[in-house]
């Protein structure tokens, strides 16, 4: 559409006509879903926020929200303006506390999205040092795989990924750098019925619950079951975070394949391996980010940190 070619152009352009103070209006708007919870937060008045919008549909020449009487809802070019305020705001961000930090200054944020083999293997070790060093940094780390984290890395509200290697070939936008390899293992409560199973094909009729590691959760299953010529498993559940599935398999009689570093996470102690015969490859742990936008020293600081606790036995060579 031409408006939102319009809208890319103001936007990329960055000119005089739209202000920074715009692109953080709109973007309020939008996560507050109405002037007046947008104006509360900013603190603003209406009137001045209300003006602020006019004045930037005006020069844009194209709605940007729909006034409903459940709030504001953004027009498809207000979705393509959010999408590229978002990454603005989140650099003049990050050049901010690059500068501040470059000059010895300890502030700023430092967004992290970590699987869970990377809050377990890598993580512990890292973040007493991580606040020594930057004691006055905000640290935000994510519990997640790299589909449910893929859009923060776009807009830059993430700064890196490290988990598991996503599935097929990357973004151009982004570059991947391999940590080490993994291997997986199938857990179940303490005394389920199939704890005594000793091969795949015992499994059998389970009911299984999946993770984010790749878009599809069936995906995770498909070349391992395929491969020893069983039917793919029953995926019924599916979580969002490592603490929704220690619940869900706690509670029920699911089943789930993990990072073998599920068994050290001291949340796992209601769980319990079943030790079959065929080897589980897992996805290489990897960390992604951004290509050609380097991090903030806070932010490099926090990755070489999780760097140096990679298992020595499974690190790649340098």
């Amino acid at each position: 559409m031409q408006e939102d070619v319009n809208i890319v152009r103001a936007i990329t352009d960055c000119d005089q006509s739209v202000k920074l103070n715009q692109f953080r209006d709109v973007v309020a708007i939008a996560e507050r879903g109405s002037l007046r919870a947008a104006a509360r937060h900013l603190q603003l008045a209406q009137p001045a926020l209300t003006r602020s919008l006019q004045e930037l549909e005006h020069e844009l020449g194209v709605p940007l929200f729909e006034r409903k009487a459940r709030g504001m809802v953004l027009t498809p070019s207000g979705q393509v303006f959010v999408r590229r305020a978002n990454n603005i705001l989140n650099e003049v961000r990050r050049a901010r506390d690059e500068v501040d930090q470059l000059h010895g200054g300890t502030r700023g944020k430092v967004a992290a999205g970590l699987s869970l083999a990377g809050h377990v293997a890598l993580l512990p070790k890292a973040l007493k040092p991580f606040k020594a060093r930057y004691p006055d940094v905000q640290l935000h780390i994510l519990d997640g795989t790299y589909p449910m984290l893929e859009a923060g890395l776009r807009d830059g509200s993430v700064d890196f990924y490290v988990g598991p290697q996503p599935e097929g070939p990357l973004p151009p936008e982004f570059v991947n750098e391999k940590l080490f390899d993994n291997t997986r293992v199938i857990i179940g409560r303490r005394n389920h019925p199939l704890a005594a199973a000793r091969k795949l094909s015992d499994l059998e009729g389970a009911e299984w619950a999946g993770s984010w590691v790749t878009f599809h959760a069936e995906e995770e299953f498909c070349e391992l079951f395929t491969r020893h010529n069983l039917p793919l498993p029953r995926v019924i559940f599916r979580g969002q975070s490592t603490f929704t599935l220690l619940i869900a398999l706690t509670n029920t009689d699911l089943l789930a394949m993990v990072p073998i570093q599920f068994l050290s996470a001291e949340s796992a102690s209601t769980l319990a391996p079943i030790r079959i015969k065929e080897i589980l490859p897992a996805p290489p742990i990897v960390v992604v980010r951004r290509a050609g936008l380097p991090l903030t020293p806070a932010g490099d600081f926090l990755l070489d940190l999780l760097k140096r606790n990679i298992p020595r036995a499974k690190a790649k060579s340098r």
